[in-house]
Formats: structure tokens, sequence, C-alpha cells
């Protein structure tokens, strides 16, 4: 069949790049980042409150906190910005104190935004917890164990990748780049690796990088993917072909400082920054290998239908994926002007 071809990687991962694309429309790529919600117990009855939230967030969403019943306010609210949301300051009065007391948040579901719950008693203990749409409240006197750090943390850097379309059109170019086997293999755990130094280092303030410049950057590393993969459809040996393992961990680098940025929104417990940080990556890393993996499998799946594709169709992702990261460059670089 001359001018036709069997589906394959390129092709099987075809349809999952336009469900990305479909689901990449909104201006930023991390668009509903999560809310924080932190309370300290400062005396037998009373409380500081710290509510951020993202400036950036779904049209007509309302996220309020629920503080309990037995609680008054104390003065108005300081209102202030803080990086890319909007935090307000308060005292609260609560006779008897938190403990044994529920707190939780209105409004979740349709932001399409989780709140990470952070609480401070005059006892010692840190409680945490991330509080979601079918879970929105929370008992202050649960458990503050690590396991439910690792658990919370890793949830965000779950939920963190696989909102994140422009890390995930990375992820895919490098799959379609490399192929299967062995390069892949060692061409996912370079970028990792590049991700994991540089989310440690910014989160733990040894680097310190403005995120909109980062952004930018990011998505043009995505477009330097994208015209790769234009190169090998027309048989060129590009250099992620020769050194891949050495392209995904240098990039790798840079999107670890994107990764920080999502981060420091929600910001690291204080008494846990160790195990908040792995936990975070943890999560990242089960996203993005979730993410491997239903490429390849419904690349497997399309192998085995029967259709004769059009040659032309082979360069289909690489032009949808450079123009949504071109996109993206202009958009994010025409800001920082």
């Amino acid at each position: 069949m001359t001018g036709r071809t069997r589906p394959g990687l390129p092709l099987g991962a075809f349809l999952l790049a336009l469900l990305a694309l479909a689901g990449a429309a909104p201006a930023r790529a991390h668009q509903f980042a999560p809310a924080l919600l932190e309370i300290d117990e400062i005396s037998a009855d009373e409380a500081d409150v710290r509510w951020k939230q993202p400036v950036v967030r779904v049209q007509g969403s309302q996220l309020r906190p629920v503080l309990p019943i037995e609680c008054e306010g104390l003065g108005d609210p300081e209102v202030q910005r803080e990086g890319t949301g909007i935090r307000a300051s308060w005292r609260i009065q609560c006779p008897g104190g938190l403990t044994g007391k529920s707190v939780g948040v209105e409004g979740i579901a349709g932001s399409q935004a989780d709140v990470l719950l952070r609480i401070t008693l005059r006892d010692g203990r840190h409680l945490r917890h991330v509080l979601k749409a079918e879970a929105p409240s929370f008992t202050i006197d649960a458990d503050a164990s690590q396991a439910g750090v690792f658990k919370d943390y890793a949830t965000l850097g779950v939920g963190h990748i696989l909102l994140g379309w422009d890390h995930l059109l990375f992820v895919l170019a490098l799959v379609l780049l490399v192929g299967w086997g062995k390069p892949l293999v060692w061409t996912i755990t370079a970028f990792t690796a590049g991700h994991s130094v540089t989310l440690a280092l910014a989160s733990l303030g040894v680097v310190h990088v403005p995120q909109a410049p980062i952004e930018a950057a990011i998505a043009l590393s995505i477009y330097v993917l994208a015209v790769e993969l234009t190169a090998t459809y027309r048989g060129k040996k590009t250099l992620t072909q020769k050194a891949p393992w050495a392209v995904a961990a240098g990039f790798g680098l840079l999107h670890g400082l994107g990764f920080a940025g999502a981060l420091a929104e929600v910001g690291l417990p204080t008494a846990e920054i160790p195990l908040a940080l792995f936990s975070f990556n943890v999560g990242i890393e089960l996203g993005q290998l979730a993410f491997v993996a239903a490429v390849l499998l419904l690349t497997a799946g399309l192998r085995r239908v029967p259709v004769a594709w059009p040659r032309w169709a082979r360069a289909v992702p690489a032009y949808g994926i450079g123009a949504m990261a071109a996109f993206w460059f202009l958009q994010r670089a025409s800001s920082l002007l």
C-alpha cells in the first residue's frame, strides 16, 4: 500500500495527544492550583487563620472556609496579594479551643482545585489534610501521623502532574521520539532525576528563580521536542535520538523549577519538610508513569486494529504539540512584557 502505514507508536499516541490538546485550551497549564487554609492555635481560646486561594480559578467558582460555629472573628481580615494568589489573615476566638471541632471549605467541587489544610495546636501537634469535593471537612482531633503527610503530599503531586498539560505534552513528545524499550526507561529516568534535583533545591530555598520566565521556558522546551519530532519523520538523526537521556535530564532541570513553583503555592510543613518534599515528588512520578503507561497501552491496542493511515498522519502529533507549545510560549512571554 503506497502512501499508507500501519498504526505505530506515533499514531497510537496521536489520539492521546488530541485529548491533551483539547484539555490544554486554558491559557495556563496549572490554572487551578490548590488553595491553602492555615489555622494556628495561639492560646486556649484564640487562633490565627490564614486563607490563600489562587487568583486564577474556574469562572463563577466560590471557595469559602467554614470554621467551627462556636468561633467568632476578632477584627477585620487583612487581605494582600501573595505570589499568584490572594491571602486573607484574621484572628478568631474559639471557646474551649480547636480540639474536637470541625473545619472545612465550601465550593471545592466547582473550583476544580483541592484545598490543603494545615493546623498547629497548642500541644505541639501539626495536622495536615487535603480537603476534596467528596470530603470537604476535617475533624481537628484526627491523627497527625507521618503516613498522613505522605498521603496528602503524594496526592498533591499526582494531581499536579495530571493537570499539568505542558509537562504531559513534554513527556508525550519524549515517548514519541524514543519509542519502546530500554531507551525509553533511561530517558524517563533521566527526566525524573533532573526535575527531582531542581525541585528540591528550589523548594528548600537554595535557588530562587521567578516563575514567569520558567513557565515560558517550559513551553519552549516542548516546542524544541516538537521540532525534533518533525525532523525524525523526515528521516534525520536528531540530538534527542543520539542522546535522549542527556536532553531529558537537561530539560528535567527546567521542569523541576516549575514543579517547585506549584509546591510553593501551598508550602511545606516545617516539621516534615523532607517527607513532604519526597512525597510530592513520588506523586509526580506516579502520575507521570501512569501517563506513559496509558500512551503505551493505547498504542498497543491500536496496533491490533486493521486500519491503514495516510503516511502524512505520522507527523500530525508533532505539529499539534508544537502548535500548542508555541501558543503557550507566546502567551507566557507576552506576560513578561
